[in-house]
């Protein structure tokens, strides 16, 4: 990075491999500046460093550092002193661990820099500790010193570059104790249904889409004094504000301006309206929860021991088709029965009707084979008479 100035240079000690790096501020402010004047005359207002002994203003390379002591003594401190200090930060970014990056409290997180590898030799350790960073997804936990103190740092990888965050030490995070509510305040499962509308209908935005319209403001406002023309003006503001008297109603009323403003139909929001201001204490009209598109909550909750509107329909509804599917169950198995038992009584008949067949058929066989018998035996006596008759003659 030729083109952005170092602040500081030293080396990051990473076990006994040291990556000598350059110390570059990763942010930068577009804050608009002002200049102090004598309103009077507009003349300029400036600070001068005078110095009390004798009455005169100095030059900075005149000016150093002094410690003052509690009764008052300023103690010199020059810039060798703080340099021979017997510390391993003095011109050493030190790393002392590896944590997963949400070990770190945002509360922590102070200025941003980006590190450059610092010369040729640099780029392979450099690139070793970046790659290594990445795949281990952890942070790197720093000390090192800038400015007169030492600082603790973070480490982690921003695109192919590796950025250090100044940490406040835990000891300079203040306490909550005395600032959370100090009173008892119970908070409704519908007040809640309302604030997760809310923050599903207000959505996600991309920060780069995000500007500082104050600046704009006062750009516009500069450009206009400049140019002798009418500064403009400040826009109307919706009436209304001051103190909220019903949490619900100003919920569904943000619900529903986030719908209007994202073009969303504001629509289908009836019914249900006396219930809701009632549970409000009658103070304002409250409409039912609108429709979401995504919510952790899927079942109405119950407040107070009522059921919603929606839930009763539901149930009744569901009754109905239970009923109607037993009704159309009951018939179904009523005609299946009595097909079973028709085909049942028809096969019946079928058989007796072929047994009765089969009994004619096997008696009338029997009695045509009987006759028949009793014929030939007829025959046979016949020949033998015959054959007796004509021996009796031949004797004779």
């Amino acid at each position: 990075m030729p083109h952005v100035r170092s602040i500081w240079n030293g080396a990051i000690s990473f076990g006994l491999v040291s990556i000598p790096i350059k110390l570059v501020n990763a942010t930068e402010s577009h804050s608009i500046s002002f200049r102090q004047i004598h309103t009077d005359d507009g003349g300029r207002i400036r600070y001068r460093k005078v110095c009390e002994l004798e009455d005169r203003e100095v030059t900075t390379p005149e000016i150093g550092k002094a410690y003052e002591d509690a009764d008052g003594t300023l103690i010199p401190i020059t810039d060798e002193d703080l340099a021979s200090l017997p510390i391993p930060t003095a011109r050493t970014i030190e790393i002392v661990a590896f944590v997963p990056a949400d070990r770190i409290d945002p509360l922590q997180m102070d200025t941003a820099y980006y590190l450059s590898a610092n010369g040729v030799p640099a780029a392979k350790p450099y690139t070793l500790l970046r790659e290594a960073l990445k795949r281990s997804n952890k942070v790197a936990i720093a000390k090192f010193a800038l400015r007169g103190r030492e600082r603790l740092g973070m480490l982690r990888v921003v695109d192919d570059v590796i950025a250090m965050h100044g940490l406040l030490w835990p000891d300079e995070i203040r306490a909550t104790d005395e600032v959370a509510p100090d009173t008892g305040v119970t908070v409704r499962e519908q007040e809640l249904d309302l604030a997760d509308a809310l923050m599903d209908t207000l959505g996600e935005v991309d920060l780069e889409d995000l500007h500082d319209d104050y600046r704009e403001a006062v750009e516009e406002l500069v450009t206009a004094k400049a140019s002798g023309v009418e500064a403009p003006s400040v826009p109307e503001r919706e009436a209304g504000g001051g103190k909220v008297l019903d949490l619900m109603a100003a919920l569904e009323k943000s619900v529903r301006a986030a719908k209007e403003s994202r073009g969303e139909a504001a629509g289908g929001e009836t019914g249900g309206e006396e219930e809701g201001a009632a549970e409000a204490g009658g103070e304002a009209e409250v409409t039912p929860l609108p429709a979401r598109r995504k919510s952790a909550r899927t079942a109405p909750k119950e407040v107070g021991g009522k059921k919603s509107t929606s839930t009763k329909r539901t149930a009744a509804r569901k009754t109905t088709a239970q009923k109607s599917a037993a009704q159309k169950s009951a018939a179904h198995k009523s005609t299946a029965q009595e097909s079973t038992a028709q085909k049942s009584a028809g096969h019946k008949t079928a058989s007796g009707t072929a047994s009765k067949s089969t009994a004619k058929s096997t008696s009338k066989t029997a009695k045509s084979t009987g006759k028949e018998a009793a014929a030939k035996k007829t025959a046979a006596k016949k020949t033998a008479a015959k054959k007796t008759t004509a021996r009796k003659r031949a004797s004779a």
